[in-house]
């Protein structure tokens, strides 16, 4: 029980962390804008500048819009916490890899929002976005307090990369076909929801999942190093008796 206190309360502290520093570039509001708009620029270069086109055709399905907003919402933090819990007991052995991952890619994303902010489409009403989470749902207040998020930190998309973690752990770790199915299904609906709702481009998605693969490779390496260091055995000393001239 003492272990598992202590694992919530570092996951705690790193969330909140992780909201305090995002808070600090609420200031480069003229930054985030500029970054937006060249992120747009570059996806009409490469000819993935979709967004717009499929937020309008989501948002003319009212329950597809409601979907949308309820996996952007409810298939984040939710979803994060209980694969956590699961991993934390039922395969102990993996569990630290994934919440190094999410320590790593997050403290990484930190660095980039506070160089790189940047506003999601959804102020980028020019485009025609449509903040569709915010009109239909008060839920995101309570698993996202305004106060506390940072509204220009739209790149990279943890919100996607994180849940391609969890994905990742239930695809590889779940006993179940069920649990398997989730794993490939939520992060593909979790970047789907995170574009129709104009909360991220697709290239937020993308480094976002990218930084995640990153992170969980990295807490791969940390992992196997530390279980390489307790299974090494002691250095001994044989002490030799000194010899009289």
């Amino acid at each position: 029980m003492l272990a598992l206190v202590r694992e919530v309360v570092i996951i705690f502290a790193a969330v909140l962390l992780y909201f305090a520093v995002r808070g600090l570039v609420d200031a480069r509001v003229v930054d985030a804008y500029s970054n937006a708009r060249s992120v747009i620029r570059f996806e009409q270069w490469l000819g993935i500048f979709h967004e717009p086109a499929m937020q309008r055709l989501v948002v003319s399905h009212d329950a597809l819009i409601a979907a949308a907003n309820w996996v952007y919402i409810w298939g984040h933090w939710p979803v994060i916490g209980l694969t956590l819990v699961w991993l934390h007991a039922r395969h102990h052995d993996v569990y630290s890899r994934f919440r190094n991952a999410i320590l790593i890619s997050g403290a990484i994303g930190l660095i980039i929002f506070v160089t790189f902010p940047m506003a999601p489409p959804r102020f980028m009403t020019d485009f025609g976005f449509w903040d569709s989470v915010t009109a239909r749902s008060n839920s995101y207040r309570v698993l996202q307090p305004p106060s506390l998020v940072n509204k220009y930190a739209a790149m990279p998309s943890l919100h996607f990369g994180w849940n391609l973690l969890m994905g990742i752990a239930w695809a590889s770790y779940a006993t179940t076909r069920a649990g398997r199915v989730f794993g490939w299904l939520m992060p593909i609906a979790m970047l789907l929801a995170i574009v129709v709702t104009a909360n991220h481009y697709f290239l937020d998605g993308v480094a976002g999942g990218a930084l995640a693969l990153v992170g969980l490779a990295t807490a791969g390496v940390v992992t196997a190093r530390s279980r390489a260091d307790v299974a090494r055995p002691p250095l001994t000393v044989t002490a030799r008796p000194v010899q009289q001239a």
